[in-house]
């Protein structure tokens, strides 16, 4: 698991600083200036402004903030771009119009040289390529921030991809988890709006999930359990992983020789029946979804490969999504309770599915609904968009500030993009009409006896395990009241401006006291007639008067730019 320093040590060391001017340098070409002068961490740039011409910037700065927010993602680099990426799937974290911007997110990267690779394969497996390998094509097939991917032949003459990681890559994602924390704690400081976001708690959620993707055990875990969910299915194939040549910087696969699902013409072609590739598509991410629970986050055209037969086969396992039975179930009910028009239980199954700060207004969200389903419930099933209504729920949400569960959200994104590939492959694909028999065997599976039984038996043993916690809890209680270790906590609302009020009233009283002692001391000193004099009257307490002229004259006018005496 990837590590991080705590702030506090980068804040006072200025650790990493030529990465950290980098940051920053790119952050104002892309006319984030206004961010950096709030955090005042101006102090980091010094070299490198002259760099950025003032005629590119203006040019930069008529992009939409969204736009220039993902430029400079893409120019920052690995860490950055993986952690756009993975933001465009957390409606709960940003708003719609960053969420559309980021997934458009591409790795720019170059490939890295042969011997590179060879030394690492030599470190993770204890063996040359040439010892491994009948052949291994020195050319990568693709590269991108986090690895890249070359063509491999076994000894017994297997056909393979190799991924290998990005030499350093670890390191130079824990030295930019160390500034993204930095600059996000000082954000959580000078910026009082964004403060409620916890962004040094969205970092740290974000080192937890690239450090996922930097141990390719994990894809090779995902790749063998999606493998087990489709053995019995011959419409899909999953490429077997040689788990002797997988490590955590490595994973070794078999070659796939398919056609790209976007590859339309050259399909048709080779004679596919291209409608079948659609049902059986989104028939497969149907399956993983509402029967297993357990689906390819980002089943994009190349990711996904067809072979001869029209089988589909699913590549790059990276990203993968769960759901759980009753999530799954709260999804179907929302789904009858609009056909059925219901819009309160449609709400009710909704907010299920949501997480939120605060109860919204129901009675505007019950209205908001009403004109959603109105607007698709008696569309011709062929003319519903998924995507497009995906993106009105958001819009919803993000408006009533409710957000969809991570999971839920890639759920959804998962099914838009199956359907826009289905309509690419079959211009009359219709999602819908395929959803049916999976949402109609959930909604029967409520009903099952099986299923019944298991959930009063979990209800059970639940109350059951409550009862036997509480006298153990209770006993916990009353030890740490005893020791003087229980503590209440109370949290103020609404104070903030009287606060503010009874702090400047109580600066000004202090400034007045100030001020009055001046008076009285220069007039003291005054009358005492104490040298030095000029014109006969005493230095000092002149300077007293004219001190005290200065506070008065700030105090009236501070006073009066407020309108209030």
């Amino acid at each position: 698991m990837l590590g991080f320093k705590k702030i506090g040590v980068l804040g006072k060391t200025y650790r990493h600083i030529k990465r950290y001017r980098q940051i920053l340098v790119i952050l104002f070409k892309y006319g984030f200036g206004d961010l950096i002068d709030t955090l005042k961490i101006e102090q980091y740039l010094q070299i490198g402004l002259q760099l950025i011409s003032k005629k590119s910037r203006e040019n930069i700065e008529k992009l939409g903030r969204a736009e220039r927010v993902r430029m400079a993602l893409e120019e920052l680099g690995p860490t950055f771009v993986k952690f756009g990426q993975i933001l465009s799937t957390r409606p709960d974290l940003i708003p719609v119009e960053y969420i559309r911007e980021l997934s458009k997110l591409q790795d720019q990267v170059s490939p890295f040289s042969y011997d590179e690779v060879r030394q690492i394969i030599k470190a993770e497996i204890g063996k040359w390529p040439e010892e491994i390998f009948q052949h291994f094509e020195q050319a990568p097939l693709a590269a991108a921030s986090i690895g890249q991917v070359h063509r491999a032949r076994l000894r017994d003459s297997e056909e393979v991809v190799v991924k290998v990681q990005r030499p350093n890559i670890q390191k130079t994602v824990e030295v930019d988890l160390e500034i993204m924390l930095h600059i996000a704690s000082l954000m959580e400081k000078h910026l009082e709006e964004i403060e409620p976001y916890r962004p040094t708690k969205v970092v740290e959620e974000f080192a937890k999930t690239i450090a996922k993707e930097l141990d390719y055990t994990i894809e090779a875990a995902h790749i063998e359990r999606f493998a087990r969910h489709f053995l019995d299915d011959d419409t899909v194939y999953v490429p077997r992983v040689y788990r002797e040549l997988t490590t955590e910087r490595i994973i070794t696969m078999e070659y796939i020789d398919g056609i790209k699902a976007s590859e339309v013409d050259l399909l048709k072609a080779k004679g596919y029946d291209l409608e079948i590739i659609a049902t059986r598509g989104v028939n497969s991410v149907m399956k993983q979804i509402f029967v297993h629970g357990f689906f390819h986050a980002d089943p994009h055209p190349g990711n996904v490969f067809i072979l001869p037969e029209n089988v589909i086969c699913y590549l790059d396992f990276g990203m993968v999504g769960r759901i759980t039975r009753q999530e799954r179930d709260d999804f179907v009910d929302v789904v009858i309770y609009v056909v059925r028009e219901d819009t309160k239980k449609a709400v009710d199954a909704l907010l299920k599915l949501t997480n939120y700060k605060r109860e919204p207004n129901r009675t505007a969200l019950e209205r908001d609904i009403a004109e959603l389903i109105d607007q698709y419930l008696y569309l011709p099933l062929k003319e519903i968009k998924t995507a497009k209504l995906l993106q009105q729920v958001l819009e919803i949400s993000s408006r009533h500030q409710i957000f969809l569960k991570p999971d839920l959200f890639l759920m959804m994104k998962a099914l838009s993009t199956s359907e826009t590939l289905g309509r690419m492959l079959y211009p009359d694909f219709n999602l819908v009409e395929h959803a049916r028999p999976f949402i109609r065997k959930v909604q029967l599976g409520h009903l099952s006896p099986r299923r019944i039984t298991e959930d009063i038996f979990d209800s059970g043993s639940e109350l059951v395990g409550l009862i036997k916690d509480i006298p153990g809890e209770f006993r916990e209680i009353l030890k740490q009241t005893r020791e003087g270790r229980i503590k209440i906590e109370f949290e103020h609302r609404g104070l903030d401006s009287l606060l503010f009020t009874m702090d400047r009233v109580s600066n000004r009283i202090a400034f007045a006291i100030v001020l009055a002692s001046l008076i009285i001391g220069s007039s003291l000193i005054t009358l005492s007639d104490i040298p030095p004099k000029w014109h006969e009257i005493p230095i000092i307490g002149l300077a007293g008067f004219v001190v005290a002229g200065v506070i008065g004259l700030w105090l009236l006018v501070s006073i009066m730019k407020r309108k209030k005496m």
